[in-house]
């Protein structure tokens, strides 16, 4: 099987998100990344391998300094783009612990986010609409497959939150003036929605979902009088939240 000059531009265009958006495909690259694609609910558009289309060819459709050995066309998922809000009420209905990403933009935390929320189970994850996208080739790699089982909606995070809130839910954030998370009592999901914000790597949570937490929270240094670091890395924080949340579901 060869590749024409034609389908190397429109694979090769799939590494910019305006291609992306309007093709509704993504690429996903590597032996084990193409395996779980095919196994997962995604449909898989189209397979290439360096050993039926050439070295020469997969150096050109590829995103990486190293081609691997295989490459897929994938088409995204209709649900990842949420208009109205107000669809994703059954899932809220439901309980359990969500994320809500308030304008994470490093292609290696979101992956990184993923896949921590892979590890602990999390419901979905929700994140406002200057995300950045999660079918950016970065964010694919750096997922290691979790893009596949984790569920990522792009909607407004404010309106989620208020509906959180009228289900009785609690909507957790991190600030440096917020209560030690290890003292406070936590709700994990069980009776009804709980959503962790996590806010940008510069500048936290914005001014509009602040006011939507109605626990603020604070993850302690140690020495707890002694802090070198300003701040966590945005997706080290997330495994550390959520990490305290899921041991407190199981004591």
């Amino acid at each position: 099987m060869g590749i024409s000059n034609n389908e190397i531009k429109k694979v090769k265009a799939l590494q910019q998100k305006k291609f992306r958006d309007e093709s509704g495909l993504f690429i996903v690259e590597g032996e084990k990344m193409v395996d779980e694609a095919m196994e997962s609910p995604f449909h898989v558009e189209c397979v290439y391998r360096r050993d039926e289309i050439g070295e020469e060819a997969m150096k050109r459709i590829s995103s990486l300094a190293s081609p691997s050995p295989v490459l897929a066309v994938v088409r995204k998922p209709e649900d990842t783009y949420v208009s109205d809000p107000a669809s994703l009420g059954n899932l809220l209905d439901k309980g359990g612990l969500f994320l809500a990403l308030d304008t994470i933009r490093d292609p290696g935390n979101l992956g990184t986010i993923l896949r921590i929320a892979d590890w602990f189970g999390i419901d979905a994850v929700f994140a406002a609409r200057d995300t950045v996208d999660v079918f950016n080739p970065k964010v694919v790699q750096a997922t290691m497959g979790a893009v596949f089982r984790v569920k990522l909606h792009y909607v407004d995070l404010p309106a989620v939150s208020d509906m959180v809130l009228e289900r009785g839910g609690k909507v957790y954030g991190t600030f440096l003036d917020g209560k030690d998370m290890y003292s406070r009592a936590l709700s994990t999901g069980k009776d009804a929605p709980v959503v962790i914000v996590i806010g940008n790597e510069s500048e936290g949570i914005s001014e509009a979902m602040a006011a939507k937490v109605s626990d603020r929270l604070y993850i302690p240094p140690y020495p707890r009088e002694c802090s070198g670091s300003e701040s966590l890395n945005a997706a080290v924080a997330t495994a550390i939240t959520v990490a305290e949340f899921r041991r407190r579901d199981n004591v």
